[in-house]
């Protein structure tokens, strides 16, 4: 039999069986060398899962948010969507690169299970990054219990922009309302925004550094459904 090629190999679902339960594994990230602003979620679900793209449950409203603020068609084929992130200067990833959820709750995360990606190679890689938008709590506590105490003091200048969830699960907001929070990340993609060594301290990540970082998802009150 010839071996399956690389295309074959991305087509197949990424999950694998891990002691009796799924384990769930991200994607690459969509990003250009000289991005401004990553947004993070925290692991793909299930419907992102089958179809390999991020955000792919039709009732999360993240490309119609992102297509209503940069301005394209929410409904253009997948590649092209990204292409307009990139474009635009927005990376997408997730905080997770792997774990076990059963189901697409996020508040089903196995925190023992997770594994986070490399942000500090990522961060090298992007050093015009300004800010990291987290869609939804969950992503933001993964990131701050994970992530920051693994990086550099010389990321700490990123800024935090906490942001609603994108997920229908997310119901106490109104998808309007939803919009009118995200249209922050404008600001951060401007010619005029902060240059990293210029932010306001008060906004920066350095004031979360040293804080309890150790937020049980079981706690977690926002979740990410079927991303």
């Amino acid at each position: 039999m010839p071996p399956r090629s690389k295309a074959a190999k991305l087509s197949e679902p990424t999950k694998k069986r891990e002691f009796g339960a799924q384990s769930s594994f991200g994607f690459p990230p969509i990003a250009r060398g000289d991005a401004r602003v990553l947004i993070l979620g925290s692991l793909p679900g299930a419907v992102s899962l089958a179809r390999q793209q991020y955000y792919a449950q039709p009732q999360n409203s993240f490309w119609p948010i992102l297509g209503s603020l940069l301005g394209f068609d929410p409904h253009l084929p997948y590649a092209q969507r990204a292409e307009q992130l990139r474009i635009h200067r927005i990376a997408l990833w997730d905080v997770c690169r792997s774990g076990i959820r059963p189901g697409s709750l996020d508040s089903a995360i196995r925190r023992s299970s997770v594994t986070a990606n490399g942000f500090e190679a990522f961060f090298r890689a992007h050093p015009s990054l300004r800010a990291i938008a987290f869609n939804g709590r969950t992503a933001e506590h993964l990131f701050r219990s994970l992530v920051l105490p693994t990086l550099p003091a010389s990321t700490a200048e990123l800024c935090f922009l906490p942001l609603p969830s994108t997920s229908p699960a997310y119901a106490s907001l109104r998808s309007a309302d939803k919009l009118a929070h995200w249209r922050t990340l404008l600001d951060w993609l401007e010619p005029s925004a902060p240059a990293p060594r210029h932010r306001p301290a008060s906004r920066s990540l350095r004031q979360h550094i040293g804080k309890d970082k150790s937020v049980p998802l079981d706690h977690l009150t926002v979740a990410n459904r079927n991303r």
